[in-house]
């Protein structure tokens, strides 16, 4: 589904005018270390399944009925990395304005479910598994930016430091 039936209840009464959402990233990693992506439809790019929170849905279950949706692949949320805003208004083609704020998280195909990945809805023209040192072009800069997250909170999670990364007072943390 790719607008919620929520945001559209919402656009009939507030037109194109700037909403803030609730989002989710999910940075899906086989046991090979190939990493899930789906080829958008409305950009073209490849990028990290994302999506929107339904009012009341945990964030964690949202990345993995996300995930399921757009790639038919089960998934186990396992770190939250980063939560996040975006610092930019979004003008989509039909006009709306639209502002996020980003929880990234790292899964694993569920063991117990699919992990074939095959396009699940019109958000998707492809999805697919691929190596770190191969991933498709053109790669959407939001996901480049949320991949070079999920290694930060990895070094970091080696040294012992678990914290999920958060923007505080204009700086990166925890540093």
């Amino acid at each position: 589904m790719p607008t919620p039936d929520f945001v559209l209840d919402l656009r009939r009464s507030i037109g194109h005018d700037l909403l803030w959402l609730n989002g989710v990233t999910g940075f899906v990693e086989d046991d090979q270390g190939r990493i899930l992506m789906g080829r958008r439809s409305d950009t073209g790019q490849w990028a990290l399944v994302y999506g929107i929170n339904e009012p009341g849905e945990d964030p964690a279950d949202t990345v993995a009925r996300e995930v399921r949706e757009e790639t038919g692949v089960d998934v186990v949320v396992t770190d939250l990395v980063a939560v996040t805003s975006s610092r930019e208004v979004i003008t989509y083609a039909n006009g709306d304005r639209t502002m996020y704020m980003d929880h990234l998280f790292i899964c694993r195909p569920d063991p117990d479910g699919n992990r074939i990945p095959f396009v699940g809805d019109e958000e998707s023209l492809s999805v697919g598994w691929f190596s770190p040192d191969h991933l498709p072009n053109p790669l959407a800069k939001s996901t480049a930016d949320r991949m070079a997250r999920v290694r930060t909170y990895r070094e970091r999670l080696r040294s012992g430091d678990a914290h999920a990364l958060f923007i505080f007072d204009g700086q990166e943390r925890p540093s």
